[in-house]
């Protein structure tokens, strides 16, 4: 092929960038491998060297924005929460923000200990312990709990399903937190931005319950849409719904454990509080499935066919701003979950806090209720259940948090290390809030009030870089392309002889590579590198050497006398100094026969192998190869395979190697011509033709003398134009081929020497 015009690249690359639509780039697989470096990149900062895979996908009448099972990342750049976003950057902030979200769930979610506590629901068990109910109105509420759990199997599906959604809420707060404290850089800036845009899009309390007025929702989902809101960002759109709403006490009375559950890097912890929400949210919850029963019923009458899965799957989707819950089975990357986390939105969620606190002391919303729980003589007798008490003594810790915040860090049962550190540490002056900032001796003290978080300045770099490697892709495959077209118009254009007239001749080549290629490349490249660098090792020395000059040592007679070889008693102490010599320019074209005896023993694995190890060889001499099989089918039709060219355009060709494989039969001279005839266009001083075969040609119109004539002829034909012919026999037939190629013949008796012969004939003619 020509060499390719730099203008003209220059301009098919401008052409390919500006047709790329954001469904292609955020689609893309240079995108998701940019989120798998990231990934790989933090979670190796716990020594844990696992492969998180990412898949960016365009649904857009798929619900879910995005899930993992901790070990896939699923994002939905097509979902209308992406896409109704304006700007490729502002899309990529979100995305990347989603991808933070999801990430943390890998580093920090326990996946293994939700199935613990679902195989212990399903057996009408709590874990880890049973919850700790602090009125008689929660005993009342488990006993018609585990009621219902075994009236029918159903029951106990959707309860476990709405488990789940709790946990993941909980789950939700707790990863973000714990993202924005460890990762403050691009992570952090990302995820805040998007929960940002969650919170603005989230809708009021007032909206809410408009929303229940028109049957378009049910109480519990407003509920759970309050907890999210309080879990993730420690605030509550309120709008005008005063604080004694029903919706808002809900969640008020559930403050200490929420905020316990954002926190505590305890797993069993969490789902200890969600036990515990369930419970006290019950009579909510309960109307709430009876809902989806008779939803489910309707759907499934004649004409309908939706699960109960389903059902509560799509009236649960209408809870916003939560990610899809997660299936996974695995545990959290080691070392990643026993770090101290702190809310990350304290003064919002200290300011909520102080709301629940001051309607509790003016007894607005719910105090009825309260006092009728506090007069209960069922009530925990030793006191535990004053939640008032409980409430105070937090806000006088100034945590924002209750104790089982800081017994969660530190581990349970160990008490606050907040009080501790106070206790310890005397002397401390008080803290008295002043509208002033004080004059310290030396300077004034002056207020940043423009200070803003750190932003995501390598948006637009990251952008850039990205789209220059999709347009290069893109270009890539269309010279290749350009170049398939070429080559076969070259095989057309090459007289073969009489005895392959009317055989066509077609070169296949892959356009694009694909993942799976270099997946499986890097599987098995490592030792075959290795082999190679270690035969250019034995090569490199000599080569410089030979270019720059050297001294020749142990000689028994010269003009030289070596001082440091005096000693010697063999009388070899003279040297010489050789002058510099220039290495003949080598050019390397390696045939491989790709017929179906190639299977036998594994030819076809070991030949792959060595023309992995001859590639990179030659590649890190810098010398230019060329990698073809061959095949015919059943008819006489001959199939060449390029698997390596002399001008890599996408240098990709290394992968392209793995396609090597054992096909049908061979026939050998229309492929051997056609290489000779490529090679034979090089300007190299030495250029190299070798074949790898395990049998003589074998093919429909083309075996015996015949054939036989055929290729000496090609090998004279083509040696008096300077190829030189070397034919490597792998399989029993080598007599044949030794009779074939005479002083050419190569016997490989043994494969796993086949890479050292190939580089050992190329290093005979480099030195």
């Amino acid at each position: 092929m020509a060499r390719v015009n730099h203008k003209r690249v220059k301009q098919l690359l401008n052409e390919k960038r500006s047709k790329i639509t954001d469904k292609q780039f955020f689609t893309s697989r240079i995108l998701a491998g940019h989120f798998e470096d990231i990934a790989a990149a933090q979670t190796r900062r716990y020594k844990y060297n696992r492969r998180v895979h990412v898949n960016l996908y365009w649904q857009p009448q798929d619900p879910n924005v995005a899930c993992t099972n901790n070990v896939s990342i699923l994002i939905n750049s097509g979902n209308p929460m992406v896409t109704k976003i304006h700007g490729r950057a502002d899309r990529y902030d979100l995305i990347t923000g989603l991808f933070a979200h999801e990430l943390g769930h890998v580093l920090y979610t326990d996946f293994l200990v939700t199935q613990t506590y679902l195989q212990y629901l399903g057996h009408f068990k709590w874990f880890p312990v049973p919850p700790d109910l602090k009125t008689s109105r929660d005993a009342d509420n488990e006993r018609a709990f585990w009621e219902f759990v075994k009236a029918e199997p159903r029951n106990m599906e959707m309860t476990q399903r709405i488990a789940c959604f709790i946990a993941n809420i909980l789950e939700d707060g707790y990863v973000e937190n714990c993202i924005l404290n460890q990762f403050p850089g691009v992570l952090g800036f990302t995820l805040d931005a998007m929960r940002k845009h969650q919170f603005a899009e989230m809708l009021t309390v007032d909206e809410m319950i408009e929303k229940e007025m028109d049957g378009e929702s049910h109480i519990f989902n407003s509920i759970l849409q309050i907890m999210l809101s309080y879990a993730k960002f420690g605030e509550i759109k309120y709008g005008e719904t005063p604080l004694s709403d029903e919706r808002i006490q809900t969640v008020f009375k559930l403050i200490p454990e929420i905020d316990t559950a954002v926190v505590t890097s305890y797993p069993k912890e969490r789902w200890k509080i969600v036990s515990l929400i369930m419970i006290r949210c019950w009579h909510h919850i309960e109307d709430y499935l009876e809902m989806c029963k008779k939803k489910q019923d309707e759907d499934a009458a004649p004409g309908g066919s939706s699960s109960l899965t389903e059902v509560l799957s799509k009236i649960l989707g209408g809870v916003s701003g939560t990610s899809s819950e997660g299936s996974g089975s695995g545990t959290p990357v080691p070392g990643a979950v026993m770090i101290k986390v702190t809310a990350a939105n304290g003064a919002a969620r200290s300011k909520t806090r102080k709301d629940a606190d001051q309607d509790e002391e003016n007894g607005s919303g719910g105090a009825g209720e309260k006092s009728d729980e506090s007069g209960d003589p069922e009530e925990n007798e030793n006191g535990s259940g004053n939640e008032e008490n409980s409430s105070e003594t937090d806000s006088d810790n100034g945590s924002g948090a209750s104790d089982g915040v800081c017994d969660g860090l530190e581990g349970p049962g160990t008490g606050s290390s907040k009080q501790k550190t106070v206790a310890e540490e005397g002397g401390r002056i008080p803290f008295h809030q002043t509208e002033s900032v004080s004059v310290p001796v030396g300077g004034d003290v002056e207020y940043d009030e423009d200070y803003q978080r750190e932003h995501n300045d390598a948006a637009a770099s990251d952008i850039e870089r990205m789209l220059d490697r999709m347009a290069e892709k893109a270009a890539c495959k269309q010279l290749e392309n350009e170049r398939l077209r070429e080559l076969n118009e070259a095989a057309q254009s090459i007289s073969y002889g009489d005895i392959h007239e009317g055989v066509d001749i077609t070169v296949h080549r892959i356009a694009e590579v694909d993942e799976e290629l270099q997946d499986q490349y890097h599987e098995i490249a490592g030792p075959l590198l290795t082999i190679s660098r270690q035969l250019q090792r034995t090569l490199v020395q000599k080569l410089k050497d030979q270019q720059r000059g050297g001294k020749q040592t142990g000689l028994v007679m010269g003009r030289r006398l070596d001082a440091h070889a005096l000693c010697r008693n063999d009388g070899k102490v003279f040297y010489k100094n050789n002058l510099p010599n220039e290495i003949p320019r080598i050019s390397v074209g390696l045939l491989l026969d790709e017929s179906g005896s190639m299977c036998c023993g594994d030819r076809s694995t070991y030949a792959r192998a060595a023309a992995i190890i001859l590639y990179d060889f030659c590649q890190s001499l810098n010398i230019p190869i060329m990698v073809y099989g061959h095949s015919t089918g059943w008819g006489a039709d001959v199939d060449l395979y390029s698997y390596a060219e002399f001008d890599s355009i996408d240098k990709d060709d290394k992968y392209r190697l793995m396609d090597i494989s054992a096909r049908c039969s061979n026939r050998d001279g229309a492929a051997l011509r056609f290489v000779a005839e490529q090679l034979s266009k090089r300007t190299e001083e030495v250029r190299i033709l070798i074949l790898v075969s395990d049998g003589q040609p074998a093919a429909s119109g083309y075996s015996g003398t015949a054939a036989e004539e055929d290729l000496r002829g090609i090998k004279q034909e083509y040696k008096r134009k300077g190829i030189l012919f070397v034919a490597a026999a792998i399989g029993d037939d080598k007599q044949n081929i030794e009779r074939i190629y005479g002083d050419s013949f190569l016997d490989i008796t043994d494969l796993n020497e086949l890479p050292n012969k190939l580089t050992a004939v190329i290093k005979r003619y480099m030195k």
